[in-house]
């Protein structure tokens, strides 16, 4: 279960559409320049991001991304899933190889039984914990001199 720069961006990226008013819709742009992200590379994570139903894509006048649903019902499993893949939490943590019970990596046996809570936990906390005022919000609004 190795996370990708991707699913980093992914974050980073919603954390700063999550801390804006329920319901604001923002191009990929804006989001990229407030989080400090490269564009190109955000607008792909948000087309996967909307087709597994994380954010919704406006078209029109009023034209970007939204959140799908509120931050606080968004979880960071969803998140992370969505870009890294349904199967992400049955990965290796160690080595990008698939392992298991029948093709065990040297530290499986070890490491096995923490796989299902990492899930669960990652299950359990929401955007809206990570992009709150303690977390990502509060970094984004920081000048880019103090981040």
């Amino acid at each position: 279960m190795k996370l990708s720069k991707e699913s980093r961006y992914a974050v980073i990226g919603l954390a700063a559409l999550a801390a804006k008013p329920p319901g604001t819709i923002l191009e990929v742009s804006q989001v990229a320049e407030e989080a400090g992200l490269p564009a190109p590379f955000l607008a792909k994570i948000f087309g996967k991001l909307t087709r597994y139903g994380v954010l919704t894509s406006h078209r029109g006048k009023t034209r970007g991304y939204s959140l799908a649903k509120p931050a606080s019902e968004l979880s960071i499993r969803q998140i992370l899933e969505a870009v890294d893949g349904p199967d992400l939490f049955d990965r290796c943590i160690f080595w990008t190889e698939t392992c298991n019970d029948e093709n065990p990596c040297p530290l499986h046996n070890s490491w096995k039984d923490i796989k299902p809570l990492i899930a669960q936990r990652m299950a359990e906390v929401t955007l809206d914990e990570v992009a709150g005022e303690g977390g990502l919000a509060a970094e984004l609004r920081k000048p880019p001199s103090q981040a």
